[in-house]
């Protein structure tokens, strides 16, 4: 039998004989000499997949890196796919946009390369940009796909590559698994075709940009309020990344005047030189912008992740001290603002709708439901989201929509989460409330009290290699066949499992059909009290993941704190009944 050596050296030998350039070939030689194997393994024991989302992975040479080679296998299934598709239009086009990653600017480069030299008009920009506005454009344009070059908020050693549908969104069935066959018939180098009709490149500026800034201004319900507050002191971070422009071009239209910027934090970088993670949901990656805010004197931080997709926000609490908002909370306000405000203007007539994930704060279907707009649940990621959108474009008109992981749209002007759009949202927000004489602070708790204190928490367990994944699978396993009686001392009443999608009340033992797109190896529990606990292996990572919601009545702001510690308390009680702790 064929050791994984033996196995591994043959195919780095291929890339050795291949149409590779010789600075690849070279580093293909480094790993092979090397006595220690471990690097050469990890580059070719596999094939970067190309998978519902696109690709991700560390930078390199290798089979199993992101290059130019890997990227370019999957952008050529891409154009193949796209001329089978669309083969009855005079004219095909994509967007290409990227982020600030090391070596992105050359993969955006080489994929609209590849697009044009596969017959398809590449609109390619001119530099950096945010994910929302690639987008954007790909909808502006009229185009049937795009490509974002990121990796997310991953570590600076990752590049990836999203790609998009003509609606501007993530794709979804049943393209993404033709995607994914058409990039698996990708069988060498040869296939890939790099070299075409320049004049098919075209260049993407400033133009876009605009019309991006006044279809995020559009969505500005009180600019009577923000006029009155324009002194509103915000500090806003890019971390590095895509929005270090944007954002406070979009603020200053909003009518926004004392943008704070973190002067180091600016400065565009793919090896993200002031934080240990470009996540704007760690509060180390907001501590500068924090630093500077309490500098400054300022009420609110925001900052955003490389690509400008997620958000991250912190407040000042009764103390004047700075606290990290959640991306429940997050949700909360933003749907709570947008839903009230466009009842108090008469532009609720009976078909509008809000969306969120299922593992979400249940507090937004509050608000749906008390001020008379349907709410529609659906999987983790926002392509779901903008699946739903797609649905019912044309017979409903969609407000806003989030997930808890730091990811909001406010408005239908793109087809995926836009922290652009949020962090404007969030700043008029802060001005309406302190026109009305009080913080966000203040706001948030008041929203609590009107429609319930719920009170989250993530709890990510990691388990690595095949072992970790049996054990994960187990964990699942036990959960279905044998699930809780009671959690936190209530008792369940309902248990959803998306694998089936079907609805259980465990007490009269009643069953309802799930009406969602796709089946999803998730599990949640509901209790009589009103508790939620989701239970989702992650699709990219050798984890399970728990999300925690609970209830607990809170009649007025000076029972918030004694009310977060009872919600911690009662969480703390399901842990322990779960065996986790």
């Amino acid at each position: 039998m064929e050791s994984i050596i033996d196995k591994v050296r043959e195919k780095a030998q291929r890339w050795l004989d291949g149409a590779y350039d010789e600075s690849t070939k070279a580093e293909v030689r480094r790993m092979l000499n090397n006595q220690d194997t471990t690097e050469l393994v990890d580059s070719f024991y596999k094939d970067l997949e190309f998978g519902t989302g696109g690709l991700r992975g560390i930078m390199g040479v290798g089979s199993n890196r992101m290059n130019i080679y890997t990227m370019g296998s999957a952008t050529q299934g891409l154009a193949n796919y796209i001329n089978k598709e669309f083969a009855h239009l005079p004219e095909r086009k994509v967007v290409i946009g990227h982020d600030c990653r090391n070596n992105s600017r050359l993969f955006a480069e080489k994929a609209a390369a590849i697009f044009a030299a596969n017959g398809i008009t590449a609109y390619l920009f001119e530099d950096l940009r945010p994910t929302p506005e690639i987008s954007f454009a790909i909808r502006k344009l009229s185009c049937q796909s795009g490509v974002m070059i990121t990796a997310s908020h991953n570590p600076k050693e990752y590049n990836g590559y999203k790609a998009y549908w003509n609606d501007g969104a993530q794709i979804i069935a049943p393209h993404d698994t033709n995607i994914i066959d058409e990039v698996n018939k990708i069988a060498s180098v040869d296939d890939i075709k790099f070299e075409g009709n320049k004049d098919l490149i075209k260049i993407l500026g400033r133009e876009m940009d605009q019309l991006f800034l006044d279809a995020v201004k559009a969505i500005s319900l009180n600019p009577e309020a923000i006029a009155r507050q324009k002194d509103l002191k915000i500090v806003f971070s890019p971390i590095h990344g895509t929005t270090y422009k944007i954002v406070p071009e979009a603020l200053r239209q909003f009518g926004f005047s004392n943008i704070i910027n973190v002067p180091e934090q600016d400065v565009v970088s793919g090896n993200f030189p002031t934080v240990e993670s470009p996540n704007p949901e760690e509060p180390k990656a907001l501590k500068m912008a924090i630093d500077k805010a309490i500098a400054t004197g300022a009420e609110l931080v925001a900052a955003s992740d490389p690509d400008g997709d997620r958000l991250g926000i912190a407040i000042r609490n009764d103390e004047g001290e700075f606290i990290l908002v959640n991306g429940n909370q997050t949700a909360l306000l933003i749907t709570w603002y947008m839903v009230t405000q466009w009842k108090e203007r008469g532009l609720l007539t009976g078909k509008e709708f809000i969306v969120k994930t299922i593992v979400t704060t249940e507090l937004m279907k509050a608000i749906a439901d008390k001020n008379g707009v349907e709410i529609y649940d659906t999987f983790t990621g926002f392509k779901w989201i903008a699946s739903i959108i797609r649905e019912l474009e044309g017979k409903k008109k969609y407000i806003c929509g989030g997930e808890e992981s730091y990811g909001f749209l406010p408005g239908d002007y793109v087809r995926d989460k836009d922290s652009v759009g949020a962090i404007c949202m969030i700043a008029e927000i802060a001005a309406w409330a302190r026109d009305k004489g009080k913080s966000l602070y203040e706001l948030l708790k008041d929203i609590y009290i009107e429609y319930g204190f719920s009170q989250e928490r993530l709890i990510s367990i990691v388990r690595k290699g095949k072992s970790g994944a049996d054990e994960i699978a187990a964990i699942m396993k036990q959960f279905r066949t044998t699930p809780p009686v009671s959690l936190g001392g209530s008792k369940l009443n309902l248990i959803k499992d998306y694998s089936v999608l079907t609805a259980k009340n465990p007490i009269n033992g009643k069953s309802s059909p799930i009406d969602l797109p796709a089946y999803s190896d998730v599990l949640q529990f509901f209790t009589e009290d009103g508790s939620k606990v989701s239970v989702r292996p992650s699709g990219t990572e050798p984890k399970i993941k728990f999300y925690f919601e609970v209830q607990v009545e809170l009649k007025n702001r000076a029972g918030y704190n004694a009310a977060t510690q009872k919600g911690n308390e009662k969480i703390d009680k399901i842990v322990a009944d779960l065996k986790l702790s």
